[in-house]
């Protein structure tokens, strides 16, 4: 059971220190190339918040030698996780929500966390809801402050407000977290390797999963650093009319070694795929520099960049919402700024 309430003083919680005592977390992460991914190691961080004294497991699953790559990186990525829990099975080759739910319930059965948090991506959002529901409990998504271990802080209204959150259900708690919320600074070649074990997939239930199935697998080869990390963003909007015009926008990124990002109807005209729409319906960012050219400044784009450290906007319209947020603000045509920034900027080196 979730609700929503108003901060309260921390002598509320006092019935709650027995419960702080034995906080246990799993984390569910993601793996590409035989590394953890970023925003897994970023639900690591989170989960330090709900207690000092917390022990954190974290759970990798799927096939091969780059399993096995992962969990040597993940034992040695953060100081803070305890142990690392791989499942080596072809039934997880591919991160499909029957198998990784069916997996979590089973790791849950015999862990008894008190807490299950991942990254508020794709990854996070295609396995949470089925394994909560799995579990019986209700998850608590897109979570970017922690103030006790039962209560959160989540955006609600397309970011315009926020929503404290107490969590009053049964365990597990189950969270999912905002990668840009919990910066993670860890020097990982001084961490002290956390022990591996394998889980005990005998019981793993298989009469239960395939009403999904594994299709093909797409990305850009691309130079450009990943939308979701990169430190800094060069998004265009509809104002760019066409895909041939969109390239301004990649040249201008290449430049600057940026990533490249779209706004919704950009994605919707087909200009670009729409792994590269930043929003409340795409990805979540907070780049140290955000660059927008021809974005009006959609309440559900808003959502996706106002924790941008410093936010550039080009706009020939002056009353354009994005002057709203922006920290720098230029009214002008962009088919004649991108060109000279094109030509005064130097090559990157």
């Amino acid at each position: 059971m979730l609700r929503a309430i108003k901060t309260t003083p921390l002598h509320r919680f006092s019935s709650l220190t027995s419960i702080s005592r034995s906080i246990s977390t799993l984390i569910l992460a993601e793996h590409d190339g035989g590394a953890i991914k970023s925003q897994s190691i970023s639900a690591v961080e989170a989960a330090k918040s709900l207690d000092k004294q917390t022990s954190i497991s974290l759970l990798l699953a799927g096939s091969g030698p780059s399993l096995q790559q992962a969990a040597a990186h993940a034992a040695s990525c953060h100081p803070s996780i305890s142990q690392v829990l791989v499942a080596d099975s072809d039934k997880f080759t591919y991160p499909l929500a029957e198998t990784w739910s069916r997996l979590v319930q089973l790791v849950q059965k015999k862990g008894e966390y008190s807490h299950i948090i991942t990254a508020s991506n794709s990854f996070g959002k295609n396995i949470l809801p089925r394994a909560a529901a799995l579990l019986d409990v209700s998850p608590i998504t897109d979570v970017i402050a922690i103030s006790a271990s039962n209560q959160f802080i989540r955006p609600i209204y397309a970011g315009n407000a926020l929503c404290t959150v107490r969590y009053s259900g049964s365990n597990p708690c189950m969270l999912s977290v905002r990668s840009t919320s919990f910066a993670v600074s860890v020097d990982s070649s001084k961490c002290n390797e956390a022990p591996i074990s394998q889980v005990d997939l005998s019981t793993f239930d298989e009469d239960s999963v395939g009403k999904s199935r594994y299709v093909n697998h797409t990305a850009q080869d691309t130079e450009r650093p990943d939308l979701g990390n990169a430190q800094v963003v060069i998004t265009g909007g509809r104002a760019l009319k066409s895909a041939e015009n969109f390239k301004m926008i990649e040249k201008l990124a290449e430049k600057l070694g940026a990533a490249v990002g779209a706004t919704r109807a950009a994605v919707d005209a087909g200009f670009v795929p729409n792994d590269l729409q930043v929003g409340q319906t795409g990805k979540i960012v907070a780049p140290e520099l955000y660059m927008a050219f021809g974005v009006s400044g959609a309440i559900q784009h808003l959502a996706g960049m106002r924790d941008s450290k410093v936010i550039v906007a080009v706009n020939k319209d002056a009353d354009a919402p994005i002057f709203q947020v922006a920290d720098y603000g230029l009214v002008g045509d962009l088919f004649e700024v991108i060109p000279e920034l094109l030509e005064k900027l130097p090559e990157k080196k």
